[in-house]
């Protein structure tokens, strides 16, 4: 058979196909309920939960005032001194007396975000909020954040951050889900391997009228 008449066959038997296509194994998968659970509790609670468990750290802040001795108290207790932040915001707001400009040598690394993750305790970060640096690369992450930003699930996220950005998305989007881990080498679990080894994060409450 030469080559031209075996090619004609191939492109009959498509035709074929495409004219009797096969129906899909599963015609009702479309239309089951999603699995994921809906939320059984307050916001903050769970995002809370999922957070620790994933051995993040958690502090929760009624208003501004409580963010600042939070803040302070936290960083004597661990006799912190190179502090790293590149947000106006923050750098306003914790009044530090001395911040430390060079990522590479900084002990922690401070850093809003976009979003809560509740159902997965996870934050959303981009790059055009803190740029695509400082969460990953100082041993200790402290993100702070607001209640109004917790969302249940990652689909909401993405919409939330499609909604605000527009036609304009960041460069890059990412869910930073507890401290970095891997079990790459002979299944141990290994913290502190491809980003930092701790995570804090502070929730500011903004969604009621507190004292500032």
């Amino acid at each position: 058979m030469s080559s031209s008449s075996a090619r004609t066959n191939i492109l009959n038997k498509i035709r074929q196909a495409l004219e009797t296509p096969t129906p899909l194994p599963f015609p009702a998968a479309e239309e089951l309920e999603s699995f994921i659970q809906p939320l059984q509790q307050d916001l903050v609670v769970e995002f809370a939960e999922q957070f620790t468990k994933l051995q993040g750290k958690f502090i929760f802040c009624a208003n501004r005032t409580e963010l600042h001795e939070q803040f302070g108290k936290l960083c004597s207790q661990n006799q912190w001194t190179k502090l790293y932040c590149v947000e106006d915001e923050w750098l306003s707001e914790l009044q530090q007396p001395q911040w430390h400009d060079d990522i590479a040598s900084s002990e922690i690394a401070i850093t809003g975000c976009e979003a809560l993750v509740a159902r997965t305790g996870s934050i959303v970060l981009s790059s055009t909020a803190n740029g695509r640096i400082p969460s990953v690369y100082a041993p200790i992450h402290i993100c702070i954040a607001y209640s109004s930003q917790l969302i249940y699930d990652i689909t909401e996220a993405l919409e939330f951050i499609k909604n605000k950005y527009q036609s304009s998305l960041p460069s890059l989007i990412s869910f930073a889900t507890g401290p970095s881990r891997t079990a790459d080498i002979e299944k141990t679990l290994v913290v502190g391997v491809h980003g930092p080894k701790e995570v804090y994060c502070f929730l500011v409450d903004d969604l009621v009228n507190n004292e500032e």
